[in-house]
C-alpha cells in the first residue's frame, strides 16, 4: 500500500483511539476540560514560512472567541476552546490538514533547525525531518509513535528519549529507538552512527514494517524491543535496510 494513502487511515479497527468517544479523531479535535475543543493545524517542524499561516490562526482562534493559541512541545499551535458546533468550519476556515495529535499513529515529526538556520547544526535536520514527516506523519500504528530529528549532539529534540530518535554529528546520524517518556520513561538504544540520511530513512523504513506486522496493540516501540530483544531487533532492521 502507498504509504501516502496510508497515513490519513487513522480508523483502521485494529489501532482504533481509546477515546473516541470523547475526542474527535476524525476532526483532529481533542475535547478540553470545559468542554470545548482543541485543534491543531499542522506545522511540520513548527517552521512557518508563509507568515499567512499566523494570520489565518489569529483570525479563526479570534472569531470563535477562543481561549488561546498555545505552542505545543509537538511544534504546532493549538487553537484552543473551540464549541463542538464550530470545529467544522474553523478546519474549512483554515484550509490546513490537522496534526496527528491523538489516536495510534506516528505523532510529531519534531525537528531542530539544523544546518538551515543554527549555528551549532552539524547534519541538515530539517531536509531530514521534512522528508520523514511526508512520508510517515498520521501513519496508524500499533501504538502512538514519535519521531524526532536533532542536527547536532545537544539533542534538542530529545533523540533519546523518543521512539525514533536521529541526533546529526560531524561525521552523520546516530539513530535511537524505543525511547518514550510518560509514566515509566525509557532511554532509547543506540541502534547505528555515522548514517546518510538515505540510510535513516531505511532504517526508519524497515523499522515500521517491522514494528507495524509484529507488535502487539497499544504496545509502544520500546516495550516491544523488550519484548522481542534488543539484539534481534537490531539485526532485523539493520539487515534488512543494509546498514551495519
Amino acid at each position: 500500500m502507498d504509504r501516502a494513502q496510508e497515513m490519513t487511515s487513522q480508523t483502521d479497527s485494529r489501532y482504533r483511539h481509546n477515546s473516541t468517544d470523547r475526542d474527535m479523531l476524525d476532526k483532529g479535535a481533542i475535547l478540553q476540560r470545559d468542554g470545548t475543543y482543541a485543534i491543531a493545524p499542522h506545522i511540520p517542524g513548527g517552521v512557518i514560512m508563509d507568515f499567512n499561516l499566523l494570520r489565518k490562526i489569529a483570525d479563526v482562534a479570534e472569531k470563535y472567541k477562543c481561549a488561546a493559541v498555545k505552542a505545543t512541545s509537538s511544534q504546532r499551535l493549538a487553537i484552543v476552546g473551540l464549541k463542538k458546533e464550530d470545529v467544522d468550519s474553523a478546519w474549512r476556515e483554515l484550509g490546513i490538514a490537522p496534526g496527528a495529535a491523538i489516536g495510534l499513529c506516528v505523532r510529531s515529526v519534531k525537528f531542530c533547525p539544523g544546518t538551515t538556520f543554527c549555528k551549532r547544526g552539524q547534519q541538515d535536520a530539517v531536509g531530514l525531518g521534512m522528508s520523514i514527516d511526508k512520508k510517515y506523519h498520521g501513519m496508524t500504528l500499533p501504538s502512538k509513535f514519535k519521531i524526532s530529528v536533532s542536527g547536532c549532539p545537544n539533542k534538542c529534540m530529545d533523540a533519546a528519549v523518543i521512539d525514533f530518535g536521529v541526533m546529526g554529528t560531524s561525521k552523520g546520524f546516530t539513530v535511537y529507538v524505543g525511547g518514550n517518556g510518560g509514566v515509566t520513561p525509557r532511554f532509547g538504544q543506540k541502534l547505528v552512527e555515522e548514517a546518510t540520511s538515505d540510510q535513516v530513512m531505511g532504517i526508519l523504513d524497515r523499522c515500521i514494517d517491522y514494528y507495524k506486522s509484529q507488535a502487539r496493540t497499544n504496545e509502544r516501540l520500546g516495550k516491544f524491543i523488550d519484548r522481542v530483544g534488543f539484539d534481534a531487533f537490531r539485526e532485523n532492521v539493520l539487515q534488512q535496510a543494509a546498514v551495519h
